[in-house]
């Protein structure tokens, strides 16, 4: 099974983008991110005439979560558990069936910025009912993965300048003690797993020919609980989706797991 994740940046303003690459890289499972849609408004047959099953979860011009996927989708659930007055379209989940169940989280995590301030401290809280989240999903022993656009950028590495990013809050020692405290649940980050070293990047800014100059951040995660890391046969950046007509900031992020 062949799972991406995709910061689309807008399924209105990008649904040709979206749709072409649904039709030339098949996906069975899509998780989308920023879609900037209500529910109501999202457009499913476009989705749903390439085969596929689809979940939203969106806000009227911010956010939104989705997921689609050629196999049915079963148990969904929307919203992070944990603060029941957070209207913010950052989470959804859904338990996928192959021949083994999967619990797919889909997520996009806030920005933070400007930080310190109260964006900042939504942030971190939300970080924290992630992972109590994150802890429940371990604690079911099941194949799960929590997948999306992160907002961390967990190490130097991570990023082509790192220096340019050290007062902002994507790589605050804050945030990347959040993200460390999750992944040392018993998590694998299905990226590093295979493939070390600096130079690989999700995430290329619009300004100052971020793409052109490869000036690039990886924020895009898959975390994989240990029985999804026992499947897992691979895991890739799609980089090459920047230079697509119309792209978004961010390319797919995929793994390939044997299920």
């Amino acid at each position: 099974m062949r799972i991406a994740t995709y910061n689309i940046n807008g399924v209105k303003a990008r649904l040709e983008t979206l749709e072409a690459w649904l039709r030339r890289e098949t996906p069975d499972v899509a998780i989308l991110q920023e879609i900037k849609s209500v529910d109501e408004a999202f457009p499913r047959s476009v989705i749903e005439d390439l085969g596929y099953n689809l979940e939203t979860h969106g806000q009227k011009g911010f956010n939104g979560v989705a997921i689609l996927s050629k196999h049915p989708l079963e148990d969904v659930t929307r919203g992070l558990p944990g603060d029941d007055s957070d209207e913010q379209a950052r989470w959804i989940e859904a338990t996928v069936v192959g021949k083994t169940a999967l619990r797919i989280c889909g997520l996009y995590l806030p920005n933070g910025n400007p930080a310190p301030g109260p964006k900042y401290d939504y942030k971190l809280a939300w970080m924290q009912r992630l992972q109590a989240r994150a802890a429940a999903l371990l604690a079911a022993e099941e194949p799960a993965l929590m997948a999306g656009d992160y907002n961390v950028i967990p190490q130097a590495e991570d990023a082509r300048h790192p220096e340019d990013w050290v007062e902002d809050a994507l790589y605050l020692p804050q945030t990347r003690e959040a993200f460390r405290s999750i992944v040392n649940l018993g998590f694998t980050d299905a990226f590093r797993a295979g493939t070390q070293g600096a130079g690989h990047y999700s995430f290329w800014d619009y300004q100052a020919r971020s793409w052109e100059r490869d000036n690039g951040i990886r924020i895009d995660h898959f975390l994989l609980t240990p029985q999804c890391a026992d499947l897992l046969q691979g895991a890739w950046i799609e980089k090459e989706a920047r230079a697509l007509d119309k792209p978004s900031d961010h390319v797919p992020v995929w793994v390939e797991l044997d299920i």
